[in-house]
């Protein structure tokens, strides 16, 4: 019979360890939609790689929290056309990083445009 104690057990114990992300360019945001329903992709993000939530500000409104609606979507039920958008994205660790003006006021639906970077 096999006997193990606890310091031989724990040399086979495979503790997994988190390792971050390295992303070169910026996150990538993807504008889908309607007028009145902005589905924006999210791509490209370093860090923890995980994206836990996501705000959008639009250059004439603060900052609203988008809803997660599938996979790396997020959705924004606020007219944002004409307006240059900003988004804050913060991962699973806790980290937020802040792209400002990243889309410019002509955008249009299809377009996908650079941001910020977690380092």
């Amino acid at each position: 019979m096999l006997s193990f104690c606890m310091p031989s057990f724990l040399r086979f114990v495979y503790m997994p360890k988190q390792v971050p992300c390295v992303r070169r360019g910026g996150i990538r945001f993807q504008m889908n939609g309607h007028p009145y329903f902005n589905l924006v992709l999210i791509t490209n993000v370093g860090g923890a790689g995980d994206v836990h939530a996501v705000a959008i500000k639009g250059s004439r409104t603060g900052w609203q929290q988008m809803k997660h609606n599938w996979g790396q979507n997020w959705q924004s039920d606020t007219y944002l056309n004409g307006q240059s958008l900003s988004f804050k994205v913060t991962t699973s660790d806790g980290r937020t990083v802040v792209s400002d003006n990243v889309v410019p006021a002509n955008w249009s639906f299809g377009q996908t445009f650079g941001g910020s970077q977690f380092h």
